[in-house]
This record gives C-alpha cells, structure tokens and sequence, in this order.
C-alpha cells in the first residue's frame, strides 16, 4: 500500500510537473510515469525542431551578452566551437591565447578588473586539465571565474570517447558550483545560476561542462550518432532508433523557448548595526591604530573610489596588500609602506580588513597579545584564520569590507588618529626609502643593480600605468620600489604565489584598460611559462611592455639553497636574449647591460614610445646579485 502511494504521489507529481491534462485514466498516468523514468515525458509535451539551425552555442552568447560579460578567453577546440563562433556573432569578443592556462589567468585579471565575472572556453580532456593551476589561483584570490569546458557527447560518456575524463570530480575541490549541462534547455538556467554564485558571498570560480552534443544543431548531432532516415531497418535496428530518437528529443526538446538570459541577484554578506556600532567604539578609543587592507577591499558593489575617500577621512595609517595596493594613489600620507612588523608590534588597535593570518602575517604571531583586532572579511574560514592557535580577535565580522568600512567611517564623527603615531610611521617610511635610493649606487658582481633598474622603471611609469607582477626575487623587489598610481592598477596571483600568470594577467588587464600601458614585472625564470604569449599580443593588438630582471637563476631560491645546503642544483639559468624571442614573435625587444647603463631612462621612455603606438615590447635586463633580499626565505 505505501509503494502505491509513493506512485500515486509521483504521478500527481508528474502531472502537476508537466502540465498534463485533466481526464487521463490512472493507467495513462502510469505509462507516462514509467515514460517519465526514462526522460520520455517532456518530450511529449515540448516539441523537438528537427529542422532548426540554432545551437547550443547561441544560448551560451545570449547569456554571457546580458551579463555585460565583453569578453571570452579561449584557446580553440571542436568541442567548443559553437560557442566562439556564437560569440563573434553576438558581439563578445574572442581572444585566443597560446595556452589554457593563460586564458583562464587572463580571465581572473577581467574578473578583477572589471567588476564583472572573467570567462574562459577550453576544449575538453587536456584543454580542461591545463587550467587547473589558474583555477586554483583564482579561488585562493577570490576572483568570479567562469570556466566553460568542453566535454564528451552525452550517450559517449564513460565508453572511451575522445579526450573524456571524469572532469567534475577534477573541479569540485577548486570551484564553488560545478555542473554539466544534459539538456540545450538546460544552458541558459545553468549559466546563469554559475554567474550568480561565482559572484555572491566570497567571490571565486565555477566550472560548467557542456558535452559536444548539447552544443551542436540538432541535424549534425542526429548524423553523428548515427540515426538512419530511410531504407530497411530490422527489428534490432528499429530499438536502437526508437532509443536514439528518444534520446535526441530528450536533448532538444523545448530547446528553444523563451527564456530570461540576464542576471540573477548577487548576494554579498552584511554587518549588523551592533558589529557597526562596536567597530565605531574600538576606533574611537584607538590611540595608535592600523589597517590592513587586503584584495577583499577592492570587490564590488562599493567603488574603491568610495572606499579611498573615506579612508582618507579617517586618517589611519594603511598597509595595502594584493589588489589594494595602489588604492591610495602613489603618494598617501596615510599609507604606510616599510617596516609592517614593527607598527603591527606598537599599535593598540589592528583592522584586518580582508587581510588574512595565513603566512603573510606569520599565522597572526605578530600580533601582541594586548592590542584589539577587527578582522573583516566576506569569508568565515579566512575571517578566522589560524585564530584557534596565535591570535584572537576582538570583534569578528563576516561582511563585505568596503561597504563595512564606508559605513563605519561615516558614523565615526570627530575621530582623530593621534598625529605622532602617523608621524612616527611616515618617519620610518621615509628613512626606509632612503635606504632603498642608497642601494642603487651599489656596483653588482656582474651587470646591473636591479635595485637601480627598479627606480629607474618607477620614474618613467605613468599616471595610468597598469604593473603585472610574475616572478621572484626580483618581482619581491619591485614590490618594495614601485608604487601603483592608484586603484586597480596592481595585478598580482595573491596567496597562491603562482608563477605565469603574467602573459594572462597583462592580456586581460590591457583589453580592459586599452588606453593605459601595461607593464609586466618578470623574473627570467617566471617570463618562461608566458613568453609566446606575444604572438598574441601582436595577433589580438594588445601592445604590453614586459621588464625582465635576468640574472641567469631562480634566485629566490638560490638565495637560501645555496647557504643552506651548499649548491645551486636546479637553480641555473643562461642569460639568455629574450629580446631576440620577442622579436621572433612579432614584437620589438631591448637589452640593457653595462654597456648602455647609462642610458637606462632613454631605453625604457623608447620602449614606451613603442608600445603606445602599437608595438608589444619587451626589456631584457640583465641584472647581478645584491643583499637588498637577505633573510627573506623562500620556503
């Protein structure tokens, strides 16, 4: 009796689910219910257009079009074909790199960028699995990705069909939603409902497959499955096509009706009036306070803009990390710096915003027992980071940070950070900036200071300019000598620490600002992985200018191997001409040595020159050792 019942239920399910009409006999019921087990149902009820051209891949353009998504990254494979071929039609534009893998970086720099979500398209099989290390940067950056990959055609799964593998297993420990797309009516809902997570909550990436036979008309797919229109068929033939046809009317059965293709509401988690109000009573009673804005700053909805003026109200000395560098501007009287270490040590009050307690802050051990700590940030697990072992904090809010802090800040009325603590700061901050001048007089064993390149590079940035950060040693440098000149104008691969990501990253960064210059910051070891991504700089017109710091070596390893273990094993490079391979790749290269150190400057304002008129180019510096980065261990 209760197995009859569970039927009945079902199939009151079944007609309520499909809108079967009333008066059908219970018997009816039961054969559609049976129908309905083996996907039969709706296609009694939604016709099939055999005769239709469209594809699966005009539903992919149509959604990615009302999300205001201007680009897809790409590199080209028949499984997903459709979709390119649907999105230069409709407008979004195609760029094809010269590996997954730079796509998919290219993408998280839109993402960042942009305050939208970054796409990439891979063919299946090895065009999905070689993004796996973007993919993997992008969700430790919290960056909103849409990974699109190719897959098998639905009937071939599992049977050994070309480049098939299990790639939702591969995705789910690295994505926040996975799925795969069964069904042409399935795309639009799918895609849109991706969109909407990578976006809410803590931002990251999603991954969806789209078998081959979901994205192709429904005549190509008929032929290849191997459906016979005529001639004499027996009886075994006859339920293969009557399971084929089925299977095809399942596939495209209501493929193309109307369905709403715009966004779906993002939703960003918020503070309570009492976090709010208890935030207002920590500030106000800080006598030495400091910020450390981290990437989780610079997400949407609210501008940084809105974000930078309000700091600047509040006056409290900042550090800035990931993509909040540059948020201040180049010149800050409130942004600190040199020497977190010691402030972190003095201050009384500490504001994590989106800063996390992972290794770059030592797990939190360098916070003193005594001094009050906010932490704010979007993500519970970051929000609390190591906090069970070397800190606790005083006030733990999980809310976006910059709407949290705007709405702080505009309640804290006559609040005033004492001036000998920003002063005692800025004096630091300035004794330290000499130290780092003094450095460039310093002659290397071999070549150029890289110390003396770095400011050299920093005189000649403009207001506007974009840096990519990829590479060790001399990148960590760089990082203490050049200042980005405002928001969103610093790319690096954030907690990960990922190698490459500079040829994506200067991509992406260049077609969303076309107008500013984009820079990229390598170590010779790091320019390997992305160095023929200049064919398609050159391709595509996306001129970008790239300083390579040579020292022949992995340095940042060399640099404790060496004194530790007494070799260099695996640590070898050549100084080789990464000028000339540029060249060979459509773009224009330089060599600055000892022989042209003087005319360092006039080098990089012509390298410049070039790049803005439409040329890619590339500054090969070759650079020897310093003691600028002692101590700073690489493990």
């Amino acid at each position: 009796m209760a197995n009859f019942d569970r039927i009945s239920e079902n199939m009151q399910h079944c007609v309520s689910l499909y809108a079967i009409p009333a008066g059908l006999t219970a018997a009816s019921l039961g054969i559609l219910f049976f129908l309905k087990k083996f996907g039969i149902v709706y296609n009694l009820f939604h016709k099939v257009d055999e005769k239709s051209t469209r594809h699966g891949g005009e539903l992919v353009a149509q959604v990615l079009k009302a999300h205001n998504i201007k680009h897809i990254f790409t590199l080209a494979g028949g499984h997903i074909s459709p979709i390119l071929v649907a999105c230069e039609k409709i407008g979004v534009r195609v760029v094809d790199t010269r590996h997954e893998v730079t796509a998919v970086f290219a993408a998280d720099a839109v993402a960042r960028m942009s305050g939208t979500v970054g796409v990439a398209a891979v063919t299946a099989g090895p065009g999905v699995t070689n993004t796996v290390t973007a993919v993997k940067n992008a969700q430790m950056a919290e960056s909103p990705l849409l990974l699109i990959g190719g897959a098998a055609a639905t009937l071939l799964k599992g049977r050994g069909a070309l480049q098939d593998i299990d790639q939702i297993s591969l995705f789910k420990p690295l994505c926040k939603y996975c799925a795969t797309v069964k069904t042409v009516r399935d795309i639009v809902p799918t895609l849109r409902k991706a969109l909407q997570i990578a976006q809410s909550g803590t931002p990251g990436p999603v991954f969806v497959e789209f078998p081959i036979d979901t994205l192709y008309p429904y005549h190509l797919v008929r032929k290849e499955i191997g459906m016979k229109d005529k001639g004499p068929a027996s009886l075994g033939q006859k339920i293969v096509d009557w399971y084929l046809n089925n299977h095809l009317s399942t596939l495209f059965a209501g493929a193309w009706e109307s369905r709403e293709t715009g966004p779906l509401q993002v939703h960003h988690p918020k503070a309570s009036n009492a976090q709010i109000q208890k935030c207002i009573e920590l500030i106000s009673r800080a006598k030495k306070p400091v910020i450390l804005l981290g990437s989780q700053a610079t997400l949407p909805p609210t501008p940084v803009e809105d974000l930078r003026k309000a700091l600047e109200t509040l006056g409290i000395p900042c550090f800035l990390g990931g993509m909040s560098r540059g948020l201040l501007g180049r010149y800050s009287s409130i942004q600190v710096r040199q020497q977190r270490r010691e402030a972190l040590r003095e201050a009384d009050l500490i504001v994590l915003a989106g800063a996390v307690c992972d290794f770059r802050l030592s797990y939190g051990r360098v916070f003193p027992r005594k001094t009050k700590i906010i932490s704010i940030n979007r993500d519970k697990d970051q929000l609390l980071k190591n906090s069970d072992m070397f800190w606790k904090p005083t006030l733990a809010v999980q809310s976006d940070v910059a709407s949290f802090l705007v709405s702080v800040i505009g309640k804290l009325k006559g609040y005033k950070c004492d001036p000998d603590w920003v002063k005692t700061l800025q004096t630091r901050d300035q004794e330290k900036e000499a130290a780092n001048v003094a450095k460039c007089s310093e002659v290397t064993d071999v070549h150029l200071n890289p110390v003396k390149v770095l400011h050299a590079v920093e005189n000649v940035l403009s207001d506007d300019a974009i840096l990519v950060a990829d590479g060790g040693d001399f990148v960590a440098t760089a990082a203490y000598i050049l200042r980005p000149r405002g928001p969103l104008r610093w790319l690096d691969p954030g907690a990960f620490g990922t190698l490459g990501v500079g040829g994506g990253f200067a991509l992406g960064a260049k077609l969303c600002r076309p107008e500013s210059d984009v820079w990229i910051i390598y170590g010779d070891g790091s320019l390997g992985y992305s160095i023929v991504e200049f064919d398609t700089y050159t391709r595509h017109k996306t001129p970008i200018l790239a300083v390579v710091g040579n020292d022949a070596s992995w340095m940042q390893i060399a640099r404790e191997q060496v004194p530790m273990f007494g070799t260099d094993v695996a640590c070898k490079l050549e100084f080789c001409n990464y000028e000339t391979a540029a060249e060979g790749l459509g773009g224009k290269g330089f060599r600055l040595d000892r022989t042209n150190e003087g005319e360092m400057e006039k080098v990089l304002h012509k390298a410049l020159e070039l790049s803005r008129s439409g040329s890619s180019v590339l500054i090969n510096v070759l650079i020897g050792k310093t003691n600028f980065r002692e101590g700073s261990i690489s493990v």
